[in-house]
């Protein structure tokens, strides 16, 4: 507990990291406060019977921390400003004039941003509308449906162009990770009431305190699961030729090359769970398909032809997206262009192979890992555990809090180790996403 002490009287002692903490605090204020400004020309008595629902709707608003079954202005989130940084960095992969660009430094990098601007709006602006006719009843409306929907799309729109906003000064005059610390002050948001709705269901006769303490173990247990997942990494040593120039000596050194092996982060849940709603998508347009036992078993969460599916497309995009994230042959190319190489492995081709082999060996048990974490809401469900606490036992919400939490805190002890200051922890140190090395040179965030 002393310990704990020291280390906030020496955070609060950094200026630099007290105003940007401070900052921090402030922006995620505003974004909450704003979590629950009302759409105009909307009835705010009528939303209190609409709850959130299961599968999308419940994943998104859970995101926007509740915002998205309140018809907050912020209903929308930076769930856009991420499907477009996606899409952005797919580009700069398929398309060799983005590729070039990401090449071009703080230009290139400039560029790309206002792009992902630009497009950040092109998808609010259908989602807006969509989410204005089919999440908000007509009963709640108060204006015309032309006025309504024409002017909450501009809301909406503004919402999210403000969100990513505070998400970019985050990054800017924060602790940086302003998008990913949004998505996780919203997934905390919901954690209160889960917990209160699970702990008064238990305690009411539904298996008693004992039961209750019991899933807080699990909980902690699978918390634990997914930080060594997460943390996990394949060090590979990498020997730097030795130069003498003049009287002072340069490389001659070993380091090692972090390979995660859960380099590819949560993205192959979010995209397996956008093909998992495909099913149900279709059922709404076709009733009659509703019908097909097939089709039930992959609309209901809870069955085992959706998990073991689900768990299987998992696997695939952690391949897939592993290997557009990470080019061992562009790393095997900057080793040698630095004057390193793997000792035993020659230089050039034969490296790129090497590391290739070694993220494929990696990548499979951390698929696996990524899948189990998935399927553990619906595994606890089954236990008899509330929908809305089950999703903090896995799945995205999980990962993405675990992720953020630890770069934040690392984050925090990179300006305690730049004064001299002892770490967060006793021994080692906290290592979050930020080492993850990718095929543009850059490192991409806990999302």
């Amino acid at each position: 507990m002393k310990k704990f002490f020291t280390t906030i009287s020496n955070i609060w002692k950094i200026e630099d990291l007290r105003v940007r903490i401070t900052n921090t605090l402030l922006f995620l204020l505003i974004y909450r406060i704003g979590s629950f400004v009302v759409l105009p020309g909307v009835n705010s008595h009528t939303l209190d019977t609409q709850k959130a629902k299961e599968g999308l709707v419940g994943l998104l608003n859970m995101f926007a921390g509740g915002s998205f079954s309140r018809s907050s202005i912020f209903a929308l989130g930076v769930m856009p400003y991420i499907s477009a940084s996606i899409v952005m960095q797919l580009l700069g992969i398929a398309v060799p004039y983005f590729s070039k660009m990401q090449k071009e430094g703080e230009s290139g990098r400039n560029k790309i941003n206002q792009w992902t601007r630009y497009l950040t709006i092109a998808i609010t602006v259908p989602q807006a509308v969509a989410y204005l006719h089919t999440q908000i009843t007509p009963d709640a409306v108060l204006l015309p449906n032309f006025i309504f929907t024409l002017m909450n799309t501009l809301v909406l729109t503004a919402g999210t162009l403000f969100v990513m906003w505070l998400g970019e000064k985050i990054t800017d005059k924060g602790i940086g990770n302003g998008i990913s610390l949004i998505i996780m002050v919203g997934i905390i948001a919901q954690l209160p009431s889960a917990f209160i709705v699970e702990f008064q269901s238990r305690t009411g006769g539904n298996g008693g305190l004992i039961t209750f303490i019991v899933e807080l173990v699990a909980l902690i247990g699978v918390v634990m699961f997914t930080i060594l997942i997460v943390q996990g990494t394949r060090k590979v040593a990498v020997q730097y030729a030795k130069r003498i120039v003049g009287n002072k000596q340069y490389g001659g050194v070993r380091q090692y090359i972090p390979l995660k092996v859960t380099a590819a982060g949560v993205m192959p849940i979010i995209f397996a769970q956008a093909l998992m709603f495909i099913p149900a998508t279709l059922s709404s347009f076709f009733p009659n398909a509703a019908s097909n036992p097939i089709v039930i078993q992959l609309i209901n969460y809870n069955s085992w032809l959706h998990n073991i599916l689900f768990a299987l497309l998992i696997i695939v995009f952690t391949y897939f997206y592993t290997a557009i994230t990470v080019n061992p042959n562009q790393m095997a190319e900057d080793m040698k262009k630095n004057n390193g190489f793997i000792p035993g492995v020659k230089p050039g081709v034969a490296t790129g192979n090497y590391l290739d082999d070694i993220i494929s060996k990696i990548t499979l048990p951390g698929s696996i890992c990524l899948a189990i974490v998935a399927i553990i809401p619906a595994l606890v469900s089954l236990a008899g555990v509330s929908s809305l606490f089950s999703r903090f036992f896995g799945g995205t919400s999980l990962i993405i809090l675990v992720q953020v939490v630890l770069d934040t805190l690392q984050q925090i002890e990179s300006h305690l180790l730049m004064r001299h200051y002892d770490g967060l922890m006793k021994t080692g140190r906290i290592k979050g996403r930020t080492a993850i090395p990718t095929a543009a040179g850059t490192t991409p965030t806990a999302i």
